[in-house]
């Protein structure tokens, strides 16, 4: 039988609709049974209904007096705690039937409670303990046999140490599988946890990739409307007044949705990128991307050397988000200016290079903001790296190494 189907049992037993008992008034229950059932038969022991029965192994039988079934009632009743005292219990049991025998009164019939009280104790404690406490039990037993003159070894003695053998055997056997159905449902809690732990990574993760793709691409078009609407409220001396009125509010919108869209995505840029579940953007649309940058006011061009190969995905859309960042970067920043994209592809790698004619790093104020730090997270998430700064005839410029084949 596998782990899975023990584990379905556990669970159909777990939620089958059946009234019990609880443990207390289980042990209640057993404990008054018990003792009613001993305390009769070692009175009826006592107190034989036949003459004959008065003579036991050639001594009479002298009948109890009232207050001596106290031990024996004692030594029933314990049994209420044999979970919470299983220990003590079974000393009280041993105690209360040692103390009858030693009066001198037949008790045979209480000879059960000891037994009872160990299989509780095989339950909770170790099976090395169980057996060495059977044995101290089996040598009380024999004292009870050598103390009662009614008593002699016989079969009855053999089958009271079966009965002892019985108990711990069977306490060890229970608690065994009491274990073992805790440590089957223990695994079957902790892989429903792990499952559902791996499932919300997988959201969070899926989560963060989406906020990540939403920036740049949601950043890259507000950025291009917020310059043109900048570019567009010089000439509004040429508009209608609804007209200029219209791109300052597109300018003022834009700018602000731009600086909530940082504020809310600010604690996402450390996410890692997953593979995406959708095709994603590559090199394979640069010239739309620089077509647009140019129709937005930043004259662009590419410049290719080597042989252009495929990348892997995670490549492809890196390089692609970089250029497109870096080319964003520059629209916002470089002011009046113009840009280029060397791409060289080598054996190994690919270098990316963005270069603009503009102010250079000055105007980027004096944090280099989350796009370069977006930049280098993409770079080293494929194994490459990246590097930005003053170009060497003026202006910005960002230069970037990527694997051809991904490290991730």
């Amino acid at each position: 039988m596998t782990t899975q189907e023990i584990t379905h049992g556990v669970r159909g037993t777990t939620h089958r609709p059946r009234w019990r008992l609880p443990p207390r008034g289980a042990d209640t229950a057993l404990a008054v049974a018990v003792t009613g059932v001993t305390v009769w038969g070692c009175y009826s022991e006592s107190n034989p209904s036949s003459q004959a029965l008065r003579v036991l192994h050639g001594h009479v039988v002298t009948p109890a007096p009232l207050w001596a079934y106290l031990l024996i009632a004692v030594s029933g009743l314990a049994l209420i705690w044999r979970r919470r005292c299983p220990r003590a219990v079974l000393a009280i049991s041993l105690a209360g039937v040692l103390g009858f025998t030693a009066l001198g009164y037949v008790s045979n019939a209480s000879l059960v409670i000891p037994p009872i009280a160990l299989y509780a104790v095989a339950l909770t404690v170790s099976a090395r303990e169980a057996v060495t406490l059977g044995a101290v039990t089996l040598v009380a037993f024999g004292g009870i046999v050598a103390a009662s003159p009614f008593n002699s070894v016989g079969s009855g003695d053999i089958a009271l140490a079966g009965l002892v053998a019985v108990a711990v055997l069977a306490g060890i056997a229970s608690a065994n599988r009491r274990d073992y159905l805790e440590a089957v449902r223990s695994r079957s809690e902790l892989s429903e946890r792990t499952q559902e732990e791996r499932t919300r990574r997988s959201i969070d993760a899926e989560r963060l990739r989406i906020a990540r793709e939403l920036h740049d691409v949601v950043a890259h078009t507000m950025s291009t409307i917020n310059v043109q609407a900048g570019a567009a409220s010089y000439v509004t001396g040429y508009l209608p007044a609804e007209a200029a009125d219209a791109l300052r509010a597109i300018k003022t919108a834009s700018k602000d949705g731009l600086r909530e869209l940082r504020a809310i995505l600010s604690v996402l840029r450390q996410a890692d990128d997953l593979e995406p579940h959708q095709p994603q953007p590559g090199l394979a649309r640069l010239d739309a991307l620089v077509a647009g940058v140019t129709a937005s006011g930043l004259p662009a061009n590419i410049v290719i050397t080597g042989r252009p190969c495929a990348l892997p995905p995670a490549v492809d859309l890196a390089a692609y988000r970089i250029i497109q960042e870096s080319l964003t970067n520059a629209i916002r920043h470089a002011g009046p200016a113009t840009a280029t994209v060397h791409l060289t592809y080598d054996h190994h790698e690919v270098r990316l290079s963005i270069t603009d004619t503009g102010r250079g790093p000055a105007a980027t104020g004096p944090t280099a903001g989350h796009g370069l730090i977006g930049m280098r997270e993409r770079a080293a998430a494929t194994g490459g790296s990246l590097s930005a700064g003053a170009a060497v005839n003026g202006g910005f410029e960002v230069t970037e190494n990527l694997p051809k084949v991904s490290r991730t």
